[in-house]
């Protein structure tokens, strides 16, 4: 994949060092809040958290996600290399999810954007949150 010219600083552009490119930054920023802000990861990532569970776990600990959400978005976080699932030989077979460290290094992030939310967004009216999914 090619360098965007211009995007870190030292480029053939003559970009001093520590200057800010709106660009480069803001394609990162959508990138990231686009799959995060995806309705459940966040959740599903805090959740698993504090340690693996299984599917059933997961399903009670995220109060209002279908069946088939949870695994789409499991998916979604796996194939993102956040979360993993492990299937642990039986009888019965178990499959449980965890974070991976990429998962795990984006947590205190995740932590303090819900902080910085709960101090400086107003609650939103239930009719704007938005149906089941």
């Amino acid at each position: 994949m090619e360098k965007a010219k211009g995007t870190r600083p030292g480029d053939a552009d003559g970009a001093e060092a520590g200057q800010h490119h709106p660009a480069a930054c803001d394609g990162a920023l959508t990138k990231a809040f686009s799959f995060l802000g995806k309705r459940w990861n966040g959740v599903i990532l805090a959740t698993l958290q504090h340690g693996p569970l299984g599917f059933a776990e997961l399903r009670r600990a995220v109060e209002g996600i279908s069946d088939s959400v949870l695994s789409e978005r499991l998916s979604e976080l796996s194939a993102a290399g956040l979360a993993h699932r492990e299937v642990e030989p039986g009888p019965p077979v178990t499959v449980r999810y965890r974070l991976t460290p990429d998962g795990t290094a984006l947590m205190p992030i995740l932590t303090e954007l819900a902080g910085w939310a709960s101090r400086h967004l107003p609650d939103m009216p239930a009719a704007r949150r938005g149906g089941r999914g």
